[in-house]
């Protein structure tokens, strides 16, 4: 039981408060701006009603990156911080009648909410590693975004200036990027010396064994159907010079939350990793994503974080469509999509689940969300009893 209930409503350049004790009584509501002496008047207000910060529970709605600062702030004060999904406080807010929306009537509705339901939003804590944790999670999971769309960015104007190259070999391992930035290119090759463009191919740190020659890449250019276009050519190595920047910045990033992973969750990474096909690079963002599985009474609770839970629309003898709810975490699910995937190629176990699941009449997409759901109550399990995966049990178990 706290002593101080503290509803947030950030925006970019204020933040509204509202305080109720265990009562409901309203104790303060106010307004302050997004620096530093906002922050300080805040905290300021907030003593005079409560003296032990670690008795004041305070929450904010999820805007982006708005309320990290406050919330980061609030946290090193010792200040216990939530943040909550907006929707949730959507709902909340639609039992009242009143239609009257304000910052400060949304920083009341936070409160309220969070007084009556302290016991579970109190368990959304998050510790300042675990977001740092999560905040390299999806900054690698951005670039990742960013990577895919670099790469067909790169495939569509390579098809005018050279769409002969992709039958010949891989453009997007390393040693053809590297080569793209010299011979972006069919007529960039042709005017070259065939010396110079097995040199560029077999330049040290490539790291990859070729499966053509330079003489392929040759051939290739010298009957290439691709236009001449020097702004092309120089568009096209701005866009290579951009992809290789971007794939060192997500191994710098997979390396830093790894290390940082390892250093705070280690069991827990040892346990999800114990099932083949689940490896560091997504374990990790798995991790960030969950926190503690403490915080989960049930595993159908972290399904319905992930938003992987059933949607079913009901009316008398009307039955709709089942589908996943997707009002959870799109960065858990996003992970727990890639994890299944994996699991069902190199799995024995997932891929016999799966296979099933399609003989039942499942179309490909739905077995593959069957296996998510089998994926998360195996983690759930294993998480909550620390134990590691095993072949014979889980069969056994299934």
């Amino acid at each position: 039981m706290y002593r101080l209930y503290v509803g947030i409503d950030v925006s970019k350049d204020s933040f509204s408060v509202a305080g109720l004790d265990s009562k409901g009584n309203t104790l303060f509501e106010d307004s302050h701006s997004m620096d530093a002496k906002g922050f300080s008047l805040f905290l300021k207000i907030v003593f005079q009603h409560c003296k032990d910060l670690s008795q004041i529970l305070a929450a904010m709605e999820s805007t982006g990156c708005y309320h990290l600062n406050l919330f980061s702030y609030l946290n090193e004060q010792g200040i216990e911080a939530v943040v909550i999904n907006p929707l949730l406080i959507s709902n909340f807010a639609k039992l009242s009648l009143r239609k009257t929306k304000t910052d400060k009537k949304d920083a009341k509705t936070i409160a309220q909410f969070i007084l009556q339901n302290q016991e579970a939003v109190s368990q959304l804590a998050v510790s300042q590693g675990l977001q740092d944790l999560r905040d390299l999670s999806r900054e690698r999971e951005s670039l990742c975004h960013l990577i895919s769309a670099t790469k067909s960015e790169i495939k569509r104007v390579l098809r005018t200036t050279f769409p002969e190259l992709e039958s010949v070999c891989d453009i997007s391992t390393k040693v053809m990027l590297q080569f793209l930035t010299q011979y972006p290119s069919a007529r960039m090759v042709t005017l070259a010396k065939p010396k110079d463009v097995i040199k560029t191919l077999g330049r040290k740190g490539a790291g990859t064994r070729l499966t053509f020659s330079a003489q392929d890449i040759i051939r290739a250019a010298q009957n290439s159907v691709g236009v001449v276009s020097p702004a092309k050519e120089v568009i096209l190595q701005g866009k290579v010079s951009t992809l290789m920047h971007l794939q060192e910045r997500v191994q710098q990033m997979t390396k830093l939350m790894t290390e940082l992973c390892k250093a705070s969750m280690l069991q827990d990474l040892e346990i999800v990793t114990s099932i083949k096909g689940i490896k560091t690079k997504t374990a990790v963002p798995f991790l960030a994503e969950v926190g503690d599985i403490k915080n989960y009474s049930c595993y159908k609770k972290l399904i319905a974080f992930a938003g992987l839970d059933p949607s079913v629309r009901q009316s008398g003898k009307f039955v709709g469509q089942s589908k996943i709810s997707k009002r959870g975490n799109r960065h858990l699910r996003r992970v727990l999509y890639l994890m299944a995937s994996s699991v069902v190629k190199n799995n024995s176990f997932f891929r016999n689940y799966f296979v099933m699941k399609k003989k039942k009449g499942m179309s490909p997409q739905k077995a593959l969300f069957a296996v998510s759901h089998k994926l998360i109550r195996i983690i759930f399990a294993m998480m909550t009893h620390k134990t590691y995966f095993n072949l014979k049990e889980a069969s056994v178990n299934s």
